[in-house]
């Protein structure tokens, strides 16, 4: 197979789109994953740029040299040249990468040179790289956009000038798969001496197709790409390395290539990035998001049980993920619900597990995450209003406020007996609780009362503790839901069911 370069620039390009930036010890921890990556070439900055630039790119060089290439960015100025040249001094594997613009758009408006002027710059920019290193990499800056003729003419100047590689970027994300593979196929039809280097792309994402025309380009023939971790970069970003690799490893048999890179560490280096910018991948981003690998739908999820190929084409581990993850929400089926039962250690018999996924089942609807703890406490409470007793609570109602006395209804069963009661307090669980003794017939007191979240955000569960006292004895229950009025109430109606016989009380003090 023909093997391609990966030219990682997630501490050049990438760092330079909004909020990225990073300080040199930064830069130099993520270099040294992106060496254990194995990427073939880490661009570590931009010399000319700053001090801090200066100082990165030769850390990088010192600390990952040998294990890559370590290439540095400059203009087609001298003084830029002489920068990079310096900072990569004594790099065992050093590469200078310049770069100007060859589009009409870009000449009259940004530069203000003529074709010839900017040929003559590429040319000394190059042999004056030389002088630090044979490995040069010349960019034109906005190649997509570039007329076709003298995009020739500046790639034959600069490789006979010396340059290894050319890059032909699609620097504001402008083109299309197969305007791009064209673009690749007309340079190597006719420079002939384009055969004897290294064809690179490098891809910008305004468009949403930077990886799409990475890949198209080569299976035209480039050699290398450049990308960067997540797809950081200018704007939309870069054509995203993971999604690059992985897409040539698993159609290998389409593409004819492979890379360098161990995808093993895909996932410690996207998460590195993401711990040093503080920035977090989208779930739903191919390869490395959370959800890359997560299944909620209960089609999807009995599938994957089944044969994880039949809706996931990449193994997990793969990209160093730590396997297929089964979210329970409102799609859920049983199959992962019994699985996740069973992972938790939890073994329920068939009534007790149908009537806990159908609590299950409603609180999905109110939730969009369902926790570990969630469904502990589901499976907690379906085991205690199994051995619940005399009372049931059926539905609640209540109406409170600032200024307003609050207002409770509960309608129960109590020894089969449907009884709605209602009963007036200052608080929302004074009130409910007040009903519930109407309509149980019991007057008791409510001793203790705690309330914790069990899962995190806004719509979390709560449970409700309390210890509730009936004619000098006591008894202690639980009950959690999304309201927690409710909980209060179902708790209380909980301890009053243990309280509702002596000899209930009396077992329960023993044990």
């Amino acid at each position: 197979m023909r093997r391609i370069v990966i030219f990682d620039t997630t501490l050049r390009d990438g760092e330079q789109s909004p909020g990225f930036s990073m300080n040199v010890s930064e830069k130099v921890t993520l270099a040294e994953q992106l060496a254990r990556l194995g990427v073939d070439v880490i661009e570590a900055g931009f010399p000319v740029a700053s001090n801090a630039d200066f100082e990165a790119v030769r850390e990088v060089a010192r600390v990952v040299s040998g294990k890559a290439v370590v290439a540095a960015l400059c203009r087609t100025k001298i003084q830029d040249i002489d920068r990079a040249g310096e900072a990569l001094k004594g790099t065992a594997r050093a590469r200078i990468h310049t770069f100007i613009a060859t589009s009409e758009l870009h000449l009259q408006h940004k530069l203000k040179m003529s074709r010839d002027e900017v040929i003559q710059a590429a040319v000394a920019a190059v042999k004056h790289a030389r002088k630090y290193t044979d490995d040069v990499e010349f960019s034109a800056e906005d190649a997509t956009r570039s007329d076709r003729e003298y995009l020739c003419r500046v790639v034959e100047a600069v490789i006979a000038a010396g340059a290894r590689t050319v890059n032909l970027p699609d620097t504001v994300g402008n083109t299309v798969p197969w305007e791009y593979s064209a673009l690749m196929k007309e340079i190597l039809t006719r420079v002939s001496s384009a055969a004897g280097i290294t064809l690179s792309v490098h891809c910008h994402n305004d468009l949403g197709l930077a990886v799409a025309n990475s890949l198209e380009a080569v299976r035209a023939g480039a050699g290398q790409v450049e990308c960067t971790i997540n797809g950081i970069g200018e704007r939309a970003g870069n054509a995203a390395l993971e999604e690059i690799v992985m897409a040539v490893k698993h159609r290998a048999a389409e593409f004819g290539v492979e890379t360098s890179v161990k995808t093993e560490e895909i996932i410690p280096t996207s998460s590195l990035l993401v711990e040093i910018t503080g920035i977090p991948v989208q779930p739903n981003k191919a390869v490395v998001g959370k959800n890359a690998f997560a299944h909620e739908a209960g089609i999807h999820q009995h599938g994957v049980i089944a044969k994880a190929e039949t809706y996931e084409i990449l193994r997990p581990e793969s990209v160093g993920a730590r396997g297929t993850r089964l979210h329970l929400g409102k799609h859920s089926g049983r199959h992962a619900f019994r699985r996740k039962l069973v992972e938790m250690g939890v073994d329920l018999d068939e009534e007790s597990f149908e009537k806990s996924f159908e609590r299950f089942k409603d609180l999905a609807d109110r939730l969009k995450n369902v926790s570990d703890e969630d469904l502990r406490s589901i499976v907690g409470a379906g085991a205690a209003a199994a051995a619940a007793g005399p009372f049931i609570l059926e539905h609640l109602q209540f109406t409170s406020g600032t200024d307003i006395v609050s207002h409770a209804t509960v309608t129960m069963k109590v020894r089969e007996e449907t009884v709605v009661r209602s009963a007036w307090a200052y608080g929302p669980v004074e009130a409910a609780c007040k009903a519930i003794d109407q309509a149980c017939g019991m007057t008791a007191r409510l001793l203790d009362y705690s309330v914790r979240a069990t899962s995190a955000g806004k719509d979390a569960m709560g449970e409700v503790r309390v210890t509730v006292e009936f004619e000098t004895r006591k008894a202690d229950a639980w009950a959690s839901s999304v309201n927690i009025i409710e909980a209060s109430a179902r708790a209380y109606t909980m301890a009053l069911n243990r309280l509702s016989t002596p000899a209930s009380a009396a077992s329960r003090a023993a044990n």
